[in-house]
């Protein structure tokens, strides 16, 4: 196992966790993120080429930056928040494949934000846990969101719960601020009790309810990525169709992994963490006129995700 400090896609000292097959580079400088995440030297996230070295000024154009982000919403309801998205946060390395990361503090929300990530000495799991801390003087309203960008042009397999709100289990957001709760799209189907994304869908942003607190993507790299996260039937899911989980998948170079988690309640001072167990392994990923294996698929989160 190796835990150290490197040079990485422009930056300086950034975090490493490296066992035999799997390495993890963690980005303090710009949004306190996740920039690599591979196994045998395969890629799971997406890194863009254009963005290496950026850091955040004000007064300069901002990215859309990449690889594996974290958030905090709701959606369309928080304001901004540059500070915590893009700015620079503080690496340290506090054990044995375990570092930290902690965001300046946002005075226009009154939110300090400290995410933590420790990899498994035998395996390609890693625990990323996103903490939200009210550092103001009044009570706050946000949840978890994960902003995870995997490589594009891959298939997502989300298992459903046995109550919807929505009547095909799913919404597409569509232009002009519409969600369509009963959208027909080609690139969806249900599956094995799963809903399944088999490409960019013809508007490029989901909502789903489902409570089963899991999601696989596999990927043309012949990697399958789980997601395992808490979801919770009796709290409050406070993004605005009282999602769970939601996917971005444009007809491009990624595919966005967005976990929610429910409405955290804090008092000034009062904090609230939120733990997401990623997983990756070789899986193949199906030819032409073949399906994805769910069945694998299941038995592979029920070992690879504990308590999922």
């Amino acid at each position: 196992m190796t835990t150290d400090f490197i040079d990485y896609f422009g930056y300086r000292n950034c975090i490493r966790l490296d066992n035999r097959h799997t390495r993890v580079i963690l980005l303090p400088h710009s949004g306190g993120r996740v920039l690599s995440y591979t196994l045998d030297g395969i890629d799971a996230l997406y890194e863009n080429p254009e963005q290496q070295g950026w850091t955040y000024s004000p007064d300069k154009p901002i990215i859309e930056p990449c690889a594996g982000r974290f958030d905090i919403g709701p959606e369309t309801i928080i304001p901004r928040h540059p500070l915590l998205w893009l700015g620079p946060w503080t690496g340290e390395i506090i054990g044995e494949g375990i570092a930290r990361l902690t965001s300046l503090v946002d005075e226009n929300i009154g939110t300090q934000l400290v995410r933590t990530f420790e990899l498994s000495a035998l395996s390609s799991r890693l625990r990323c846990t996103q903490t939200i801390v009210n550092v103001s003087d009044r009570e706050t309203r946000w949840c978890h969101w994960s902003r995870t960008f995997a490589q594009g042009g891959g298939i997502c397999i989300v298992p459903l719960s046995r109550h919807s709100r929505f009547p095909r289990s799913y919404l597409r957001y569509e232009p002009d601020a519409v969600m369509n709760f009963l959208p027909e799209d080609p690139a969806i189907r249900i599956r094995e009790g799963c809903l399944e994304v088999t490409g960019p869908p013809l508007h490029s942003k989901l909502g789903l309810d489902s409570y089963a607190g899991w999601l696989a993507y596999l990927m043309r790299n012949g990697l399958i990525f789980l997601k395992g996260y808490p979801a919770f039937p009796g709290r409050l899911y406070n993004e605005m169709a009282g999602l769970t989980l939601s996917i971005w998948y444009p007809k491009s170079a990624m595919c966005e992994l967005e976990p929610i988690g429910p409405m955290e309640r804090l008092a000034p001072g009062e904090s609230a963490s939120f733990t997401e167990t990623w997983w990756m392994g070789k899986f193949a990923f199906p030819g032409d006129g073949e399906q994805a294996d769910i069945t694998a698929i299941k038995k592979l989160a029920e070992r690879e995700l504990p308590g999922m």
